[in-house]
Formats: C-alpha cells, sequence, structure tokens
C-alpha cells in the first residue's frame, strides 16, 4: 500500500508577509511544494492531499492539479476555523488557523493509509520522503510513528530567529519529547564554534549545533487520527478564548508519549534544509535550488 502525502498548506505567511506556499522559487518559476512532490513521487508516495484554507482551493487546483495528472492521487482538505471543534463552543472568534495538529486533523476523512506530514514551506530533500516512505510502507507498528530530525545549525536563517521543535532521542533512537521553541538564532561564533541558542523571555539557553529539531516531517499510521480528534476537542476547550493559541504535531506527539499511546522513530538527517520565513531568505533559496538543478540533484524540468 503506497503511503499518503499531507502538505500543511493552510498558513498565513505573516512573517513574510504574502502567500508562500505559491510563490516561485526555482529557475522555471517552481514552488518549493512543486520539489517536495517531485521528490514524494519518486519515494513511492502515490496520492497528496494538500491542507489549504477554502479560498486557496482554486489557486492549488489551477497550479498543481495539470502537473500531477497520472503521476499521483490528488485530493484537497479544507482547514477550516470550526473544524472540529466542539459544536457546544459555538461560533469560532479567531482569523489565525488552529495550527499543524489542527491541520493534519482536517486530512483526517482524506487519509486511509499510512501517511506523512510537511510543510508547504520547507525543502527537505530526496533523502528525507525515502526514509519515511520506506518506514511507512514496512512498519506494521499501529503505534510506531516517525520523524526526520535535522540540525539545528543546518535550519537557521540569516534574517531573523527561527521556530523550531527541539527534540530529545534516547538510546533506541526514539523521541522523549520535543518542545517547540519559537525563538531560535546564532548569537555569535567563537574559538570554540557556532554559539546557538533560544530566547525564552530575557533567558538565553544555549543548543549543541547538531542538536536535532522537528522541521515537519512526520510519518504515521491513521490509527492516530481519533487519538489526535479527542487532542483537539480538548485543547479548543481550553483556549476557545485564546485566537493565537495554536496546536502544533510536536504537541501531539508529546501527548502520545507521555501516555504511552504512541511512540516516534527518529531518522537523523545530515542534509541541508531550507525554507522561507522571511522574505529577505528568497534569493539564498533561488540559489540553492538553481544548483540542485546544475548538479542533476533535479533535472533541467520538474514536470
Amino acid at each position: 500500500m503506497q503511503p499518503t502525502l499531507l502538505i500543511l498548506a493552510a498558513g498565513m505567511g505573516s512573517r513574510y508577509g504574502g502567500i508562500k506556499q505559491l510563490d516561485q522559487f526555482g529557475p522555471n518559476g517552481e514552488t518549493i511544494i512543486d520539489y517536495s512532490l517531485f521528490d514524494a513521487i519518486r519515494a513511492g508516495f502515490g496520492k497528496v492531499v494538500f491542507i489549504i484554507r477554502e479560498e486557496l482551493r482554486a489557486d492549488f487546483e489551477e497550479i498543481f492539479a495539470p502537473k500531477l495528472a497520472g503521476k499521483v492521487e490528488v485530493d484537497y482538505a479544507i482547514q477550516a476555523l470550526d473544524s472540529y471543534v466542539p459544536e457546544e463552543l459555538g461560533e469560532v472568534r479567531r482569523t489565525k488557523p488552529w495550527g499543524t495538529g489542527h491541520a493534519m486533523l482536517c486530512a483526517k476523512d482524506h487519509t486511509h493509509t499510512p501517511f506523512a506530514v510537511i510543510n508547504a514551506d520547507d525543502f527537505y530533500g530526496l533523502e528525507a520522503f525515502q526514509l519515511i516512505g520506506d518506514f511507512l510502507t514496512t512498519d506494521t507498528h499501529d503505534d510506531l510513528h516517525a520523524m526526520v530530525g535535522y540540525e539545528v545549525q543546518k535550519t537557521l536563517s540569516e534574517n531573523g530567529s527561527v521556530s523550531r521543535g527541539v527534540c530529545a532521542v534516547d538510546a533506541y533512537g526514539h523521541l522523549t519529547s520535543v518542545i517547540e521553541r519559537t525563538k531560535i538564532y546564532e548569537k555569535d561564533s567563537g574559538p570554540t564554534g557556532r554559539r546557538i541558542v533560544f530566547e525564552e523571555g530575557d533567558d538565553l539557553t544555549p543548543l549543541s549545533p547538531d542538536t536535532p529539531v522537528s522541521m515537519n516531517f512526520w510519518g504515521f499510521k491513521p490509527s492516530v487520527f481519533p487519538l489526535v480528534q479527542k487532542q483537539f476537542e480538548s485543547y479548543a476547550i481550553a483556549n476557545i478564548d485564546s485566537p493565537k493559541a495554536e496546536f502544533y504535531i510536536p504537541t501531539v506527539m508529546t501527548n502520545l508519549i507521555q501516555t504511552e499511546t504512541g511512540r516516534c522513530k527518529v531518522f537523523r538527517s545530515a542534509s541541508e534544509w531550507f525554507g522561507v520565513t522571511y522574505p529577505d531568505d528568497k534569493p539564498t533559496v533561488q540559489a540553492a535550488l538553481a544548483k540542485l538543478h546544475e548538479t542533476g540533484a533535479y533535472p533541467a524540468q520538474l514536470w
């Protein structure tokens, strides 16, 4: 059974200043999503589900449906503000989506195989799709999920702080915790190497440059959906009056680990990751993609 790829593409792009999911970065006008799709198909994925806001659907269909016709099954899941929110809570008064964990839940009725989840605006590389694809195809444990961890030093932006899920891993290669740190950056460099920190209030905490972080590349078995739905309903009840509260996938995984209802295998990747958080990140991403075409990692034309 071929796995499914869920692409988280409903974000608002507040720091980027536009719909970065559909912005052009490749030498032929490719979006970052194009590279993820190309790699996922090469790695054996059989279906893709775009998780989007309703107002983006026409654009996504116009851009991606012709490219993917005959190559992979395509579906669309809508992340609405009231999706899976208990009806007794009444009208949902917020403008920002509920977050990545909620987005994944919105694909519940569109996903019936083991599945991977990625961000629309992150470039992960073929290796990541092969690792997760092989795991989802061969592993038979319903409670064992997976993620690809990248070294934090390879995920920073020169243009400001970044948010990353900082991971701790046990001797068996299983995730023990993942904590979302919203302000990670390189403080300075010295004779001992790079100094990377995360900021929390007035405190700065150092991170080893090779600390694994989650870039939201996850692999799940479909048995996770009822557990996620239960988690989100509790979260929504507790946060219905907090319009900026977000239900993250790391929150989901932390709960699975703590309640012993799920485990997570961590695949370590030394590959370069790159993505766009700020407008000034765009030239760096464009140059990196152009180089990948030049070296033959990708053909002159993807489609």
